[in-house]
């Protein structure tokens, strides 16, 4: 399974990006798709993800009433959009998409996904 992460840039605050997860390969494998960040010097932290079971969706607080993930339609088990709005300079830091790839687990946590993106910039100017 590979995944590539797109629609990174820069903007300014209080703007919008939307970021596109597209995953090839034995996408059947997989429970849901998250997306993490990590910023210079931080460590990186959950951001969103969607589990396909009931489409049950999670958000950091941080990003909560700002980020929308979704997937591609109901079905979708390889695409997914991460859509920011009202970003903040503290959403600066690379964003990274990942594949869950086993049942259980909580999907706030880097270590129940198996295939990670090779992640997209993303820089809020103040």
């Amino acid at each position: 399974v590979q995944l590539q992460a797109f629609g990174g840039g820069s903007v300014q605050a209080g703007g919008s990006l939307r970021l596109l997860c597209r995953a090839s390969g034995d996408t059947n494998r997989g429970t849901g798709m998250g997306w993490f960040r990590q910023a210079p010097g931080k460590a990186r932290e959950f951001v969103a993800a969607v589990v396909w079971s009931g489409d049950t969706t999670y958000y950091a607080d941080s990003v909560k009433g700002r980020f929308t993930i979704s997937r591609d339609n109901a079905n979708a088990k390889n695409t997914v959009y991460l859509q920011m709005n009202s970003l903040k300079p503290e959403d600066t830091a690379v964003y990274y998409c990942a594949l869950k790839g086993r049942y259980g687990g909580s999907a706030r946590y880097g270590n129940v996904y198996d295939y990670w993106g090779q992640g997209t910039q993303v820089t809020v100017s103040s």
